[in-house]
């Protein structure tokens, strides 16, 4: 009986050559801190990570929409939330920088609500992530690929925000990003019950290790993790953050 002929070493690299690449994508989880219920998803640099917020159509509004704006160059979203507060038209609050263009300016004054409780500050996607307090920001100009602004501050350099009351009564479903020391990981957290700000900033200080930490918004949060089978529904949203990888 005749052996069948070994593949040669040009015929083996040949085809690791054409196989296609592996792509990562965002790794959620379920977690429990201090007897709260989260939802958790890390983002390594490397990932396709971006920020969506308009099509040929206006706002997007929702992740159906960004998966529509993808299909057609064979690909789809793998993790996504909202990222970031937004007018009443749905047009950023702040800073919003798409593919290192700047769409809306950064605001440093103070002001009402959430966003106005400063400091507040910019997740940032370049070669690196960082959540950036707004007015070092300003006067650092740091290259971004993606930002979105966004407030307040929830942890800043291992600290809880001043003003956070850890008795506070004001609870909600609430969503933030923080990121690791080295930048090289980007960590994405929504509350699965109502918490308020300074239960949320310690989940990402003591419970996730990260010394710095955003908050993108409560009460509209929403999350796109399809495989823990999650697809929140609602009004039409703002600035969406999410990876992006191979249909199919």
């Amino acid at each position: 009986m005749m052996k069948k002929a070994m593949p040669s070493v040009w015929a083996l690299l040949a085809l690791l050559i054409a196989a296609p690449p592996v792509t990562a994508n965002a790794v959620c989880r379920d977690m429990s801190h201090e007897d709260a219920s989260y939802t958790v998803c890390d983002v390594s640099i490397g990932e396709d990570l971006r920020l969506f917020h308009s099509g040929p159509d206006g706002v997007l509004g929702s992740f159906a929409a960004v998966d529509d704006l993808l299909a057609p160059s064979g690909q789809r979203l793998g993790f996504a939330m909202n990222a970031g507060m937004y007018h009443p038209d749905r047009s950023p609050v702040g800073l919003f920088v798409q593919d290192s263009a700047e769409q809306t300016a950064l605001v440093t004054t103070d002001g009402p609500g959430n966003f106005g409780l400063l400091p507040n500050g910019v997740f940032c996607a370049g070669k690196r992530f960082a959540v950036i307090e707004s007015r070092n920001y300003a006067a650092t100009s740091p290259h971004c690929t993606y930002a979105s602004q966004s407030g307040p501050m929830l942890v800043i350099d291992g600290k809880l925000h001043p003003k956070f009351l850890r008795g506070s009564s004001s609870k909600n479903i609430r969503n933030g990003v923080g990121v690791s020391a080295d930048g090289t990981t980007a960590v994405f957290a929504i509350s699965n019950d109502p918490v308020n700000f300074h239960a949320f900033a310690r989940l990402f200080r003591d419970g996730l290790k990260l010394p710095n930490a955003l908050y993108f918004d409560g009460k509209i949060s929403r999350l796109y993790a399809p495989e823990l089978g999650r697809n929140d529904l609602g009004f039409p949203m703002g600035p969406i953050i999410g990876t992006v990888v191979p249909k199919g």
